[in-house]
């Protein structure tokens, strides 16, 4: 996405996400929102009747058909996909799956032909996906695909905290693999490339995990600091990039280091995610770095336990909502990751 504002008549498009989730439940309080363009919903009309009326939620569903208004208080636009089978909250079904990939399919098409403000994503079941035969890694490598981009970063951020990625869902055992010289610079060039476009930080200052216990500890505790990131690492800082060498993880996400920090960049999903949720749980927004359009997502998983009970938090939903829309309309006021 360019730098230019987009066109406020435009839709950001909501997948529901996992139809057996939490996330029919939480895209029925957007008809709480007031919002300056469209927000369309991605799902089974008939599916969000049917939880609607669990949770003794008063919502008028409004098929969107490209109107140009928002919707008023109480409705709420949906752009109808049909689920494959009969959906029971908090029961999986691998025959449902195709459903989620559409929604994903869609929101895809419409941001990559520029019909879109975005896309918002609610949590998914990767499991019962590739259940169903279905190879998905997640979201972020799934847009990445249909964007035909060699490489995408992501990130999480809360109020006080932004965290980007080397790695995403890979196991353990494949990290030190993953992380190569062309791999590690291409997160970097994309991370401050969209700290400066979409975050409007015009110079990011990044510190950056070490993938070993102490950084290494000079090559005790592994060498990949030594053979692979501080070489990536220092010479970007010999052509200006603020960028710390590879610090031990254990101690970089204190608050003396953090305040000159704009984003802290890990080696993989579990070593800086943790800290960033135990931060702001429910409130943390996952934005996907390099694509083409605007992409943001809740930070929680789909809940089974939770759907159709009505404890569901949409908080996620709406910092991701907030933030998506913030970007659309080229806001350049302090964005999550700012105090």
């Amino acid at each position: 996405m360019n730098s230019s504002i987009v066109n406020v008549s435009l839709p950001l498009y909501v997948t529901s996400g996992e139809p057996a989730g939490i996330g029919p439940d939480i895209c029925l309080d957007l008809a709480k929102r007031k919002v300056v363009r469209p927000i369309v919903v991605l799902a089974d009309i008939d599916l969000l009747k049917q939880r609607a009326e669990q949770l003794g939620v008063v919502v008028k569903l409004i098929d969107y058909e490209g109107q140009d208004c928002v919707a008023e208080d109480g409705q709420l636009f949906v752009h109808h996909i049909a689920v494959d089978k009969p959906v029971i909250a908090g029961q999986l079904n691998p025959k449902n799956a195709d459903y989620v990939i559409r929604q994903l399919d869609f929101a895809a098409q419409m941001a990559l032909q520029g019909q879109s403000a975005g896309v918002v994503t609610a949590p998914v079941q990767k499991s019962v996906i590739n259940e169903s035969g279905i190879a998905f890694s997640g979201h972020t490598e799934f847009f990445q695909e249909q964007a035909g981009v060699d490489r995408v970063v992501m990130m999480l951020a809360t109020k006080s905290l932004r965290v980007a990625l080397v790695t995403t869902h890979l196991p353990l055992r494949q990290v030190s693999d993953a992380i190569t010289t062309e791999r590690l610079q291409q997160v970097i060039d994309i991370l401050i490339a969209d700290l400066q476009r979409k975050f409007h930080i015009a110079e990011p200052r990044i510190l950056v995990c070490g993938l070993n216990p102490h950084a290494g500890e000079d090559g005790y505790l592994g060498d990949e600091e030594i053979r692979i990131i501080n070489p990536v690492l220092k010479r970007n800082q010999q052509n200006g990039v603020n960028i710390s060498l590879a610090m031990p993880a254990d101690t970089l996400f204190n608050p003396e280091h953090l305040k000159n920090a704009d984003t802290v960049l890990a080696m993989y999903h579990d070593q800086g995610l943790p800290v960033l949720k135990s931060q702001g749980f429910g409130e943390a927004v996952n934005i996907t770095l390099g694509l083409p359009f605007i992409r943001t997502s809740v930070d929680h998983g789909t809940a089974l336990d939770l759907a159709g009970t009505g404890r569901a938090s949409s908080s996620s939903l709406m910092v991701a909502i907030d933030l998506a829309l913030q970007m659309a309309s080229g806001d350049q006021s302090c964005s999550l990751g700012c105090d």
